[in-house]
């Protein structure tokens, strides 16, 4: 890998009960619309070189709450490339207040993608490249494989988000209320539950996300260690942003668009995103498939031991056997 690094510039955050793992480089790039973006990078650690994951992220999350997910991926033989999406992480917020999710459109995140991929992957790690791709960026990764088929070899994904049940309307008519108070001067107004707090030892019981508590606690313990990295709830400009990206991804047209070899996971006890959405797009497309995880929660490369073990034996199968 040939990046160059500032010394001065960013880091990541390296504590106990979440260990980086060895040999990493960060720094910052900037993407072709000039949002300055955290990136980092490893080199594989054992076995034969069989080129780099492109490991892109959910929304609210960042490059510390996947080094266990890294250093497995390089104890295949993979290197591994991965940033902070805009508005989150360590990367630039794009409105004055940090804490609130928020983007202009959604296919600003594939600039990021698009970006990254030209600056950083394309001349900085070894080929062949795959995508793996979590929630939020696994739509992203979606759209990537709709609109750039030569991007990447094979893309992976975890518990897309396709779309959101329990919602007043359609992921279209969602997208249409939101632009409309966008237009009103709304777009930057918090969208939340007053349920819904800042994660803790004390959220864990009953949350959405994972049945274990180690890998729950190594995100709170890294956003304690240093809390400017943490964004909390959307945006209506973001949600306005995010529906219209998955009613995109619901057309009739849309799983013929889809021209790369992909696997996409399920978690069968997902409330965070739309299983169902997973499984019937996965049953029309043509290069593509979907697999359900049984007694899986949202984060499958945070879950436990037994449900990571399942991930990672369908990632070997689909990726690594194939590089």
């Amino acid at each position: 890998m040939n990046a160059v690094v500032d010394p001065n510039g960013p880091s990541l955050v390296n504590i106990p009960s979440n260990p980086m793992p060895e040999g990493g480089r960060v720094g910052f790039f900037r993407t072709s619309d000039n949002v300055q973006l955290r990136y980092a990078l490893w080199a594989k650690s054992a076995g034969p070189q069989r080129g780099t994951i492109c490991l892109v992220q959910g929304r609210t999350e960042f490059i510390e709450k996947y080094f266990e997910t890294v250093a497995d991926f390089r104890q295949r033989g993979f290197a591994v490339a991965t940033f902070d999406w805009r508005g989150q992480g360590g990367s630039d917020r794009l409105i004055g207040n940090r804490k609130l999710g928020y983007v202009d459109k959604f296919e600003d995140y594939w600039t990021d993608l698009h970006s990254f991929h030209g600056e950083i992957l394309l001349p900085d790690c070894p080929p062949p490249f795959y995508l793996v791709g979590h929630s939020m960026g696994g739509l992203v990764s979606l759209l990537a494989g709709a609109n750039d088929r030569m991007m990447f070899d094979r893309v992976f994904l975890s518990a897309p988000m396709l779309a959101l049940d329990r919602q007043p309307m359609s992921m279209a008519g969602m997208a249409r209320f939101g632009e409309t108070l966008s237009f009103l001067g709304l777009g930057q107004m918090p969208v939340g539950r007053k349920a819904d707090k800042p994660m803790s030892e004390a959220t864990f019981p009953g949350n959405p996300l994972t049945g274990d508590l180690i890998r729950y606690m190594r995100s709170v313990d890294t956003v304690r260690a240093r809390p400017e990295i943490e964004i909390g709830v959307p945006t209506v400009r973001w949600a306005a942003a995010a529906f219209g990206a998955m009613a995109e991804a619901g057309r009739d047209s849309f799983p013929a668009r889809i021209r790369v070899p992909l696997l996409m996971l399920a978690a069968a006890r997902d409330e965070v995103v739309s299983t169902a959405a997973i499984e019937q797009l996965g049953l029309r497309m043509r290069t593509g498939r979907h697999v359900v995880i049984a007694g899986a929660r949202h984060e499958l490369f945070m879950e436990t031991d037994v449900i990571r073990g399942q991930v990672l034996a369908a990632f070997d199968a689909f990726i690594t056997e194939q590089s």
